[in-house]
């Protein structure tokens, strides 16, 4: 069998891109207002916490955008813009969908959970829609590569 990619497709990574426009667009004017605004003393370290906040959570987003992971005969090859990780088909113990609910709605992705070792969150497979069905043919995929995999 061939390898497959696990990742976002050209449109859902333009979408989070847009997401990801208007979150750095917000931050920016928290940090034009702050400085402007606050004339004590000590406001820039106000005003550079949150621009160090702002450049954190912009680069995590654009880490889980462009995130992939290859399906090979051997594991998954997690292939993220800070790392590189191989995890075995023998590690695995199975793969879950995840839920998540914040204030700006309720989000699923997938996650492999390990036989030791923490879960792992799979790149490119976050969605906020609620019947995502390009989010249930990844998993389908992953399920069945670990099934053959493991001979079960």
């Amino acid at each position: 069998m061939p390898d497959v990619w696990i990742g976002f497709n050209s449109r859902d990574r333009q979408r989070y891109w847009w997401r990801t426009g208007i979150l750095m667009l917000a931050l920016a004017g928290v940090v034009v207002a702050m400085s402007l605004t606050t004339h004590e003393p000590g406001k820039w370290w106000w005003v550079g916490g949150v621009g160090v906040f702002s450049v954190v959570a912009v680069f995590s987003t654009i880490n889980s955008i462009y995130g992939r992971v290859l399906l090979t005969a051997t594991g998954l090859e997690f292939r993220t813009l800070v790392s590189r990780r191989v995890v075995p088909w023998s590690e695995v113990a199975r793969v879950e969908k995840r839920q998540r609910v914040s204030r700006s709605g309720i989000w699923w992705d997938l996650r492999v959970v390990r036989v030791h070792g923490r879960s792992l969150t799979i790149p490119g497979t976050f969605t906020n829609r609620m019947m995502d069905t390009e989010l249930e043919r990844k998993q389908a995929v992953i399920q069945e590569r670990w099934s053959l995999a493991i001979g079960g």
